[in-house]
């Protein structure tokens, strides 16, 4: 594949949410069909042969890249929501955030049972919502095999929430 300078197509945004805080925003990715289309291709050449079964996404911005990537891998998505947003039978589960708690949930029905199941978000910061992300799809009878995120920043740990998973993402930023 190409070179791409995705860097280029990624907002940073200084004191957001909170002062001190530096904010790697892709939705101007998103703005740009050759970016989008860039890291839509990356992922489907890195796990092409990689035998996925399907692929789970965590709300919101995990579906933008998860869905494209799904649909030309011919493969099923599933959603990883946030509480309260599922109609049928679900799993739920809480995990904490540095300022509180946040709960996730997933169709149970949506799961493939034993199927091999990638998990995708947009940013991989501390991982807290991919490991619970994950405990939910293992609790369903799926076996997660990998994290896939467009950015990847490593300075906050997320190596140790998802230690034992393989973790592949387009861009890392060392710090803030």
């Amino acid at each position: 594949m190409a070179q791409f300078d995705l860097d280029a197509h990624i907002r940073k945004v200084p004191d957001f949410p909170q002062k001190g805080v530096l904010f790697y925003d892709i939705t101007s990715i998103l703005t740009s069909p050759e970016a989008f289309r860039y890291c839509v291709d990356a992922m489907v050449e890195h796990y092409r042969d990689g035998g996925i079964d399907a692929i789970a996404a965590i709300e919101a911005r995990g579906f933008l890249f998860a869905s494209p990537f799904a649909v030309r891998m011919g493969i099923p998505l599933i959603l990883v929501r946030k509480k309260g947003k599922l109609p049928g039978e679900k799993r739920a589960k809480t995990y904490e955030l540095e300022y509180g708690t946040a709960t996730v949930e997933i169709h149970v029905e949506d799961v493939p049972r034993g199927g091999k199941i990638l998990l995708t978000d947009d940013l991989i910061a501390t991982g807290g919502t991919l490991r619970a992300a994950r405990e939910l799809i293992t609790g369903c009878g799926g076996i997660v095999t990998g994290v896939f995120g467009v950015v990847g920043l490593p300075f906050l740990n997320y190596r140790t929430a998802l230690a034992d998973l393989p973790v592949h993402t387009l861009i890392t930023y060392d710090a803030e």
